[in-house]
């Protein structure tokens, strides 16, 4: 081989949690692996995350007493799909969440916040603290033989009568002898491939990876590799539109009891729909922005330092407004005079059945959760635009994260994991499972290279 040429069993392209996970597993199976990051960093959109974990009868479910189960878990994945996403898969996932529960236990991640959110018919979000995970892989893989590049994007896949045998990176050719695992993260930050792929998306501020932008799917993509939930991707609602890649900012406080108005005072959405859903629905209305409007009662609901629920956090950034009254709110937020209190009352007599809701909301969030009027002041508004934080659609894979072509044989030598995978969400998204399919696929993907 010529001395831009390196040679090992295996080649992850990738340093997220499914790149990590995947790089890990192999290296512990003595397997020699390189794992190439596009990045002068490790950590990809995973970093960037709140930390939610989708879950199923967890100890922490129980000392919370939660009950769950992996059917519940299961059917909840399916609705929230709207019988879109590949039952196979989900069922993988559910079948090995035990690795993603392995991995939280040797990172000592584990935190007691637990909650119901979008997708969700019981509390099943588990918070993770993330950073100590994604370390944690790091080390092990390390410690294991693995060896990290950062700074080193893959920009081609190497192949050999048909099979994938590599990875091209700058100058080099990393050869892969047993297989390559893609775990190069979505495309939120290529303008090119939203528009190409959902163009009423586009729009949306471009959050997630700073790396991600569709390199893994273009180039499995080049060898024929079908699609999956493409055409569903959207972006999430209730990020402040001066976020930094640095915070996280994402609030829900609708899912606590808060209503949406867009820029004339009115409600547009039933708020207790999944923040994808919610995501289109404010690309929609005037200025493509929605506020966040809620009382004292659930600001008193913020938790400091858990992501979609720190308001305190918020107000220390600026980003939250508040008045004693609505009309001094809706004055602060320059909404037309009136219109804001028109449609809180008209919520009000909602809730307490003085009236029918016009856009059929029933409970906090996915229907879950008692409501409760707005009307406890001071009152707090949450200014907030669709953020494309990440895109569930992606390359067409099986239960055993191997990549399928179009026609559905698989691609040899090549596997994928993480976000640059389709077929999990199918029209919608439950909190955590991102995370957690990134993860346990990121080890499926290594198991099945390790099995050859």
């Amino acid at each position: 081989m010529s001395a831009a040429s390196h040679r090992f069993d295996a080649v992850v392209a990738g340093g997220g949690l499914a790149g990590l996970a995947a790089a890990r597993r192999l290296a512990t199976a003595g397997l020699s692996v390189a794992l190439l990051e596009k990045r002068d960093r490790l950590g990809g959109s995973s970093a960037m995350s709140g930390g939610w974990f989708a879950l199923s009868g967890t100890p922490v479910q129980r000392r919370a007493g939660v009950e769950d189960s992996d059917d519940v878990f299961l059917a909840d994945m399916i609705d929230t799909g709207g019988g879109d996403a590949d039952e196979e898969l989900l069922r993988a996932l559910v079948a090995r969440q035990t690795h993603a529960i392995e991995a939280i236990d040797r990172a000592d991640a584990w935190t007691d916040e637990l909650k119901v959110s979008a997708g969700m018919t019981v509390a099943r979000a588990h918070l993770i603290r993330i950073r100590d995970l994604l370390a944690q892989l790091e080390r092990e893989a390390v410690a294991a033989g693995a060896v990290l590049l950062r700074g080193h994007p893959v920009d081609g896949l190497v192949t050999e009568r048909g099979r994938v045998s590599g990875v091209r990176s700058a100058d080099a050719v990393f050869a892969a002898d047993a297989g390559v695992v893609l775990a190069t993260g979505g495309f939120s930050r290529s303008r090119e491939l939203l528009r190409l792929f959902v163009p009423d998306q586009a729009a949306a501020m471009q959050y997630g990876g700073v790396g991600n932008t569709g390199d893994g799917l273009r180039m499995a993509w080049m060898l024929g590799a079908g699609l999956a939930d493409i055409g569903h991707v959207s972006g999430t609602y209730g990020q402040h539109a001066d976020a930094s890649d640095d915070e996280h900012e994402l609030l829900t406080a609708n899912y606590l009891g808060g209503i949406l108005v867009n820029a004339r005072g009115e409600r547009f959405a039933d708020e207790s729909e999944s923040y994808k859903v919610l995501g289109s629905a404010v690309l929609g209305q005037p200025g493509r922005i929605a506020f966040q409007i809620f009382d004292a009662r659930v600001r008193a609901q913020s938790r400091p330092g858990v992501p979609l629920s720190d308001m305190d956090r918020i107000e220390e950034l600026g980003h939250l407004h508040s008045a004693p009254t609505i009309r001094a709110l809706a004055q602060d937020l320059g909404l037309p005079g009136g219109a804001l209190e028109r449609t809180i009352d008209r919520y009000n007599d909602a809730v307490v059945g003085r009236r029918t809701d016009p856009f059929g909301r029933t409970g906090l969030v996915n229907g879950v959760g008692a409501l409760r009027p707005v009307d406890a002041g001071p009152y707090y508004a949450y200014p907030a635009v669709t953020a494309m934080t990440s895109t569930f659609g992606g390359l067409r894979v099986a239960p055993d994260a191997s990549v399928r072509r179009v026609d559905g044989s698989a691609i040899e030598g090549l596997s994928a994991a993480g976000e640059v995978v389709g077929g999990f969400h199918g029209a919608s998204y439950m909190t955590g499972t991102a995370l957690t399919k990134a993860l346990v696929f990121g080890v499926e993907a290594a198991d099945a290279i390790a099995r050859g």
